[in-house]
């Protein structure tokens, strides 16, 4: 064997099958797993050998651990509405293998390294899969990027009206601006919750249980304001922008176009966006509220036609839980409850449901869930079943079938807008760099932008 030749000889973890998501497509294989990577991937038969093997069945696909960009874990401070622990057991069980933090909701906020520091630690021991982190924007931390930056958060979070959260209040469109400067000095990224707060002071107020009062305070229009003052500040400053959770299509006109200028903006949504209907929300159904809200048909299908164009990116969960009180179930006031949809466990199977539906192949939709959102954020060993990369992958079974229960997620607090949906597709296990996930023992890692 020369120093050129892969070594065949064994491996750690050997999978095969006819149905192995790769870069090639689906297709049959052999994948062969050392030290936590794949390091083989040859044609089916081709007999590798391992100290385990798995056999997939004609019903499962092998596929790339899913990415998720989006997540509120909560913890420390609100460890009650989630948890490190809670949160990456339901990721794993919904086959996402990475996910990044949000820096809200958490006290302390992550808006210095002290903070970033004590969520680190509040997560140690716990975390199921790779976690990593989102530092914060906020009036009067810019002197704080920079530490942020360099001990590894992979960008920036700002808000352009109220967070939610007092203690992670929002930048107006010229902080953002000054702060936007001061990353593209070191190639990091704003992300931004883009809802322009003027027109939403002068909308409907959201108080009562009728949905369609709700869907009037949080106007299209308060989106399309504030993503036009990223466009163009992202166009001054040269920095990487990226539009959280596009609920409006109405935008997706002026975000082709910047993307056709060059400026460097990218586009995320969210599977609430794309599986539900405005005009099918219950009132008092204040499990559904979030903001930007939950729109009407029309406006999912331009979404959907967005992502085929390639205007939005990728699509991730914005898992933003509470506890049942805060979604203030019992009374069902969309005015006082708290606005974020519970789904990190279920993205997958609710994306795949609709793509089904529409024709949409399972390559696809993996490529915007794990492949694309990986390559946002500039991890580049995670999202693809491709050599040298982690062997982080789930089994897939797109033909079957599932009914949500939302007593049986692992999301620490059971209210979803998806209970009692029936949905395609189940995950029947999950892999983090060769090892299957047992629920018990956490071996995620922590991750740093540019490695671990």
């Amino acid at each position: 064997m020369t120093a050129d030749t892969p070594d065949h000889s064994g491996f750690d973890l050997v999978v095969r099958g006819e149905r192995m998501l790769t870069t090639a497509g689906i297709v049959a294989r052999e994948i062969g797993i050392r030290d936590g990577r794949v390091v083989a991937i040859e044609p089916l038969g081709s007999g590798l050998t391992g100290t385990e093997v798995i056999e997939l069945t004609d019903e499962q696909v092998m596929i790339p651990g899913l990415v998720d960009t989006h997540v509120h874990v909560n913890e420390p401070g609100r460890t009650e509405w989630e948890g490190f622990d809670s949160a990456t057991r339901a990721a794993a069980a919904g086959g996402v293998t990475t996910l990044i933090d949000m820096p809200l909701n958490s006290i302390p906020p992550t808006v210095n390294v002290e903070a970033l520091d004590a969520k680190r630690a509040a997560a140690a021991g716990k975390t199921h899969i790779d976690v990593g982190f989102w530092g914060g924007a906020i009036p009067g931390n810019t002197g704080d990027l920079r530490g942020l930056h360099d001990d590894g958060v992979f960008g920036f979070k700002c808000f352009l009206l109220h967070s939610g959260v007092d203690e992670f209040p929002h930048l107006d469109a010229d902080e953002m601006e000054k702060d936007m400067a001061v990353l593209a000095g070191f190639d990091s990224m704003m992300i931004v919750h883009a809802e322009d707060s003027r027109a939403i002071d002068r909308a409907p107020s959201a108080e009562g249980n009728k949905y369609e009062r709700f869907l009037a305070s949080r106007p299209r229009g308060a989106e399309n304001v504030a993503i036009a003052e990223v466009i163009e500040r992202a166009r001054w400053t040269g920095v990487r922008a990226h539009i959280l959770h596009l609920s409006s299509s109405d935008a997706l006109p002026m975000l082709a176009t910047a993307k056709r200028d060059g400026v460097k903006i990218t586009v995320e949504t969210c599977p609430h966006y794309l599986t539900l209907l405005a005009e099918e929300i219950p009132n008092g159904a204040t499990a559904f509220k979030c903001c930007p809200p939950i729109r009407e048909a029309s406006n999912r299908e331009l979404l959907w036609q967005g992502l085929l164009d390639g205007t939005i990116d990728c699509i991730v969960s914005d898992h933003s839980p509470s506890t049942v009180d805060l979604k203030d179930v019992e009374n069902g006031d969309f005015g006082v409850a708290w606005g974020g949809v519970a789904s990190l466990q279920l993205g997958l199977s609710l994306i795949w449901t609709e793509a089904k539906r529409r024709g949409i192949e399972l390559v696809q939709v993996l490529d915007w869930m794990a492949a694309k959102p990986a390559a946002l954020a500039g991890l580049n060993t995670k999202g693809k079943i491709a050599l040298g990369y982690d062997a982080d992958f789930a089994i897939f079974e797109p033909e079957s079938a599932q009914v949500v229960d939302v007593h049986k997620l692992h999301h620490k607090n059971p209210v979803s807008p998806y209970d009692g949906r029936a949905l395609a597709g189940v995950v029947t296990g999950t892999w983090l760099r060769g090892k299957k996930i047992d629920f018990q023992t956490a071996h995620g890692r922590m991750l740093r932008r540019g490695g671990v």
